[in-house]
């Protein structure tokens, strides 16, 4: 069984410059804190970041956003930044609002390899605008298209090295998601075990999705409340 186990700076060789990434996260719960503070030294810019939320300026996937590192933003709110909605209104970052559940859908379509989803929900009203439509059974749908990344980043609970993941409680979130729908996929762990140690009732995300796994080194409080 292949060992994914890999070193940080080596995890993240594929970083880019306009690349799109797609991270897992709930307000900076749930974001892979050491592969974020790797990707804001690496200096990588003109990003387009797929995820939840904005976060916070100087918490998880927000510090990007504050420095001006990001492009285009899909997200499903970015009131707990007011950095990405200065941005926004200075036109300086695209914003794509998505609903939470649509966006969550949008994700696993993207990692499902479907075309994309319907819904109701904008019918008739500014959203509707340059989205195709569909009608079902005299029903009119919006088609909603796929997302996906060319690198995914998540965080889990606990992994073993082939990349099977376990998630503590609401950190789970958006992450199982994600790592399907990432080209290439970094796991973040507290702990990493060898494989066959996880109980496979407790696996979330099969290491199939995974192409590597990193040790995290927590979290650096010290510039979060700058």
């Amino acid at each position: 069984m292949k060992n994914k186990i890999s070193t940080i700076k080596k995890a993240l060789e594929p970083l880019r410059n306009g690349m799109v990434l797609m991270y897992g996260g709930f307000g900076g719960v749930g974001n892979p804190p050491s592969l974020i503070k790797s990707i804001v030294d690496s200096k990588v810019k003109d990003l387009v970041l797929i995820g939840n939320d904005a976060s916070f300026p100087n918490i998880g996937i927000g510090r990007l956003v504050k420095e001006g590192r990001v492009k285009k933003l899909i997200a499903s709110h970015i009131g707990s930044n007011p950095v990405a909605g200065s941005l926004m209104n200075e036109g300086k970052l695209e914003v794509e609002f998505s609903p939470q559940g649509i966006l969550a859908e949008r994700i696993r379509a993207g990692g499902m390899g479907l075309g994309g989803i319907l819904t109701d929900v904008g019918i008739g009203t500014m959203v509707e605008k340059n989205k195709d439509t569909i009608t079902i059974a005299d029903k009119d749908f919006l088609i909603e298209r796929p997302l996906r990344a060319d690198v995914s980043i998540v965080y889990a609970k606990k992994a073993d090295t082939f990349g099977n993941l376990i998630y503590d409680k609401s950190a789970r979130n958006t992450n199982p998601l994600v790592a399907m729908a990432g080209s290439y996929t970094i796991a973040e762990a507290e702990e990493i075990v060898p494989a066959g140690e996880l109980d496979p009732e407790m696996i979330v995300t099969p290491g199939l999705f995974i192409d590597k796994v990193v040790q995290s080194e927590g979290i650096d409080w010290t510039w979060a409340w700058e």
